[in-house]
């Protein structure tokens, strides 16, 4: 099962405000994000569009229903690697999910489930994790780009954050963590724990083509924590690619 995609913009006021606040004590240090990664698994989540874009149009409910696009060999694009230079083998408008087998992995329980588009998983060493889908976010879009729509999702968050900030990364591209999978590349942005913080990293990738975006914040106490719970996170919480 996946998680299901909330149609429409994300609020990311409260998103944007911690993180510029976190930004301007950086100061060329990226431990300092961890601040605005701690504020947004306290409730805000990346979103779209900014008050001068035009509005999208709110798509039907069931976003999550089977689609058949003509022409388009959805289980040939499911059994490859998807890195950012393949986001033009998607059908256009086809939204990509997040898994929710985390919550099954050893140490882990659900926490909030399905509120807002959006689910969190708790473990027991004070680790949390929260798992966001959106449709409608062709705003932010760059044709023909997956790498620069990302690069342009935390912009958006915070203007400050240049790309040479984020790393890319591999997460499963599947949803069952028992059999082997491909990989889809990622972009993160982490930061070290300092003190009175926790040592986090925000994981997202914007799909150009198929029009949404999926978003996994890690929030630890210490970065022997996180780093346990980056390895839980690249072995269940697969991204799930569209199917007919």
């Amino acid at each position: 099962m996946g998680s299901k995609g909330e149609t429409g913009p994300l609020p990311a006021a409260g998103g944007n405000i911690a993180l510029r606040r976190a930004h301007r004590g950086r100061r060329g240090s990226r431990a300092v994000l961890a601040l605005a990664v701690t504020a947004a698994l306290a409730g805000c989540s990346v979103g779209v569009p900014d008050p001068a874009a035009a509005k999208p149009t709110p798509l039907a409910p069931t976003v999550d229903a089977p689609t058949v696009t003509p022409g388009h060999d959805s289980a040939a694009v499911a059994a490859k690697d998807m890195p950012f230079a393949a986001g033009e083998s998607l059908a256009a408008g086809v939204p990509v999910r997040l898994s929710d087998a985390l919550g099954q992995a050893p140490g882990w329980k659900p926490g909030k489930q399905e509120v807002a588009g959006g689910s969190e998983y708790l473990k027991g060493d004070g680790c949390l994790v929260s798992a966001k889908t959106r449709v409608n976010q062709g705003v932010l879009a760059v044709a023909g780009s997956d790498k620069a729509s990302t690069e342009a999702l935390f912009r958006y968050l915070d203007p400050s954050i240049l790309p040479s900030y984020l790393t890319t990364v591999t997460l499963r591209w599947g949803a069952d963590p028992d059999k082997p999978a491909p990989g889809v590349e990622m972009l993160v942005l982490e930061s070290g724990a300092k003190a009175g913080a926790r040592a986090s990293a925000v994981y997202a990738r914007l799909f150009s083509k198929a029009g949404n975006s999926v978003y996994i914040s890690v929030s630890c106490p210490d970065a022997g924590t996180l780093t346990a719970a980056r390895a839980n996170v690249a072995e269940y919480l697969g991204v799930i690619p569209p199917s007919d």
